[in-house]
């Protein structure tokens, strides 16, 4: 379960990073909005473990990641790569979309990811349960965007 750990408390970072969330029940909401299920006791875990802050964000005390995890924070392709070695990915091609098969739950951390990286090829990223679909603007940029999913699937010794 350590991994799943790992991939809620990433989503939790992009989570208040991308948004105000001013409590722990809402943090739950978004996290289930996600595809992570958890309770009000394991939140509350995380946020400790984490270190989260309140601080003032439009007029409300929002959560905040301290400064030592925004230091730590990897860039997206680096997350790429560490989310291709801990967990099977397929990819497949359908017209000009990426369609990427993963372990239940994990797609969404898997589409942060490729979102937080900003490659130029990719126009956008829908994610579900097990599944993100990537939409790129033509075969090539699909085609560039592939070989680097897979080069960096294989630095990891897939």
């Amino acid at each position: 379960m350590e991994v799943i750990k790992q991939l809620r408390q990433r989503e939790i970072r992009d989570l208040v990073e991308q948004r105000p969330i001013r409590t722990q029940q809402e943090l739950a909401a978004a996290l289930r909005e996600r595809g992570f299920r958890a309770t009000q006791a394991t939140i509350s875990r995380d946020v400790a473990e984490l270190g989260l802050t309140k601080t003032g964000r439009g007029g409300t005390q929002t959560y905040a990641i301290p400064q030592r995890l925004r230091e730590a924070e990897t860039s997206g392709e680096d997350r790429i790569r560490t989310l291709l070695r801990d967990m099977p990915v397929e990819i497949r091609e359908a017209g000009t979309m990426l369609v990427l098969r993963t372990l239940p739950g994990s797609a969404h951390p898997l589409a942060a990811a490729l979102d937080r990286a900003r490659w130029p090829e990719v126009v956008g990223s829908i994610a579900g349960d097990d599944t993100v679909f990537v939409a790129f603007a033509d075969r090539g940029a699909l085609g560039r965007a592939r070989r680097r999913l897979e080069g960096l699937a294989e630095s990891e010794g897939r």
